[in-house]
């Protein structure tokens, strides 16, 4: 189905609009603390004895001459969102004279390979379950599954991740502690060896972030499902005789996916907020946990670069998302 070039325009022009909005917060919230990042970072040298306080004060003039702290707020929101144009994320204050884009582009694949992983398997999992408990024609014992999976969901992922690393990697000792790969193993992707230990690490945060997603993604799609099977639609297409596997896949599963499958896109552009405790139980070395020390340090920098790229994921993916609704479901038209 062809999508106007009117409504694309007028969707990217929504995009850039939350972009702005989004970066303008994330600019003003930091600001809100009553902390000094660049004094804390002083005092921090002084007292590890990397610094005397004689040369402190020129020091921390320079940092705030670096990074325009020394300017009003409104020039430096000005340059801020300048910046942010020219996807131009500066460098980082606690880990200078190292970039921004650097520190993301070394932490965010090891944050999409387990986070996305795990989504997509609750994604998968969780739809299908829920499907087959609210389709009235299966077997009621899959029910069962239900109670189980909606207390996985009350569960905060880092509290489940908590139980995870007691029972299974202190007691049991079938999983790491923590880390993303063993230090006794040199970092080579290209060796079989060290992508099996990265996927031994990682079992245990994928597995906290799955189940305490499953859970939401089988009742969600349980209560939608029980809503489709009464309409008209499908009481006709019973009257029809046709087959309970047609009328599952093709007439209720199918118009039951639009909400999900939005809600799976905002979930994925989620990805960094979600892991972030749960990177944090397991010292895992991704963008969630590198998030999470931004803030408690107040690297500006890092926190607005951060947050711009989980805003310009969750943006694009929604507008992905929103474009091809038209291939899952026939009836929706962008047209006039």
């Amino acid at each position: 189905m062809r999508i106007p070039l009117s409504y694309v325009i007028k969707r990217i022009g929504f995009l850039i609009a939350v972009l702005f909005t989004a970066a303008t917060i994330n600019f003003l919230i930091p600001k809100l603390a009553p902390r000094d990042p660049v004094t804390e970072l002083i005092n921090q040298k002084i007292a590890s004895g990397g610094m005397t306080s004689e040369g402190a004060k020129e020091f921390g003039d320079s940092l705030k001459k670096l990074y325009g702290l020394d300017k009003p707020l409104w020039q430096q929101y000005l340059t801020y969102i300048w910046n942010m144009m020219r996807f131009d994320l500066g460098y980082s204050i606690v880990n200078y004279p190292q970039k921004v884009s650097t520190i993301i582009g070394q932490t965010v694949y090891w944050t999409l390979g387990f986070v996305s992983v795990s989504t997509l398997l609750a994604f998968v999992l969780g739809t299908v379950i829920g499907a087959l408990v609210g389709w009235s024609k299966t077997s009621k014992y899959l029910s069962w599954l239900m109670p189980p999976l909606a207390m996985f969901s009350a569960i905060p992922a880092f509290i489940l991740a908590l139980v995870l690393i007691y029972l299974l990697a202190f007691k049991a000792k079938a999983f790491p502690l923590r880390g993303g790969y063993s230090t006794t193993i040199d970092k080579d992707w290209s060796n079989p060896k060290f992508l099996l230990d990265v996927a031994h690490h990682a079992v245990l945060p994928g597995l906290a972030m799955l189940l305490t997603s499953i859970g939401g993604w089988s009742l969600s799609m349980r209560a939608m499902m029980v809503t489709v099977e009464g309409a008209d639609y499908m009481t006709f297409a019973e009257a029809k005789g046709l087959k309970g596997s047609r009328l599952f896949f093709r007439y209720a599963l199918r118009n039951t996916l639009l909400p999900q499958v939005t809600a799976l896109a905002m979930q994925l552009g989620l990805i960094v907020s979600g892991a972030t405790l749960v990177e944090g139980m397991f010292s895992y070395p991704g963008i969630g946990n590198r998030l999470g020390g931004a803030i408690r340090a107040l690297d500006y920098p890092l926190i607005y670069g951060i947050v711009f790229f989980m805003v310009v994921g969750i943006a694009v993916a929604t507008l992905i998302v929103d474009l091809i609704y038209p291939l899952l479901d026939p009836r929706i038209s962008y047209g006039g």
